[in-house]
């Protein structure tokens, strides 16, 4: 029997999560663990695995911190890294922002293989977690054509 491969998709609330949520097809099959900022959606990711004919995924909560709130962003990164080293990941996928990029960072440190989708709310520049993410990614992509750069990130369409 072949091994399930194990997902960790990782967003902040909001925009972040809708487009990840969007994304979960790409899934399907895997044993999945989603990390977010809220409990809110929770419910949802149960009801549509089992209306999809899926496993129950896992579900972690994590802080909502940004730049400005040091000690959260702490927090959150410890957060982040218990979620990584309990779920065993076999990759990670974030749409953003700060758990996004610390499960990425600290996938990467664990040999894990990552992949970034910046949210297509960033239409005249990256992100800022999708700026500094790039060079951790195994694949880094954006939802905007004009913002592909042969470097990276690449695109290969918009989850919207």
């Amino acid at each position: 029997m072949a091994k399930r491969v194990r997902v960790l998709a990782v967003a902040s609330g909001g925009g972040h999560w809708v487009q990840l949520f969007r994304m979960r097809k790409s899934w399907t099959g895997c044993a999945v663990t989603y990390a977010t900022t809220t409990p809110d959606f929770r419910d949802e990711v149960i009801a549509d695995a089992r209306e999809r004919g899926e496993a129950e995924p896992q579900y972690r909560v994590v802080v909502e911190a940004n730049r400005w709130q040091k000690l959260r962003l702490l927090r959150s990164l410890l957060q982040i890294a218990l979620v990584v080293v309990r779920a065993r990941p076999d990759v990670v996928v974030s749409t953003g922002a700060a758990p996004g990029y610390f499960a990425l960072r600290i996938a990467r440190l664990l040999g894990i293989r990552t992949i970034w989708v910046d949210s297509i709310a960033n239409a005249s520049e990256l992100s800022l977690s999708g700026q500094r993410i790039g060079r951790h990614a195994d694949v880094w992509l954006t939802q905007w054509e004009d913002l592909a750069r042969a470097n990276g990130p690449q695109y290969w369409g918009a989850v919207v």
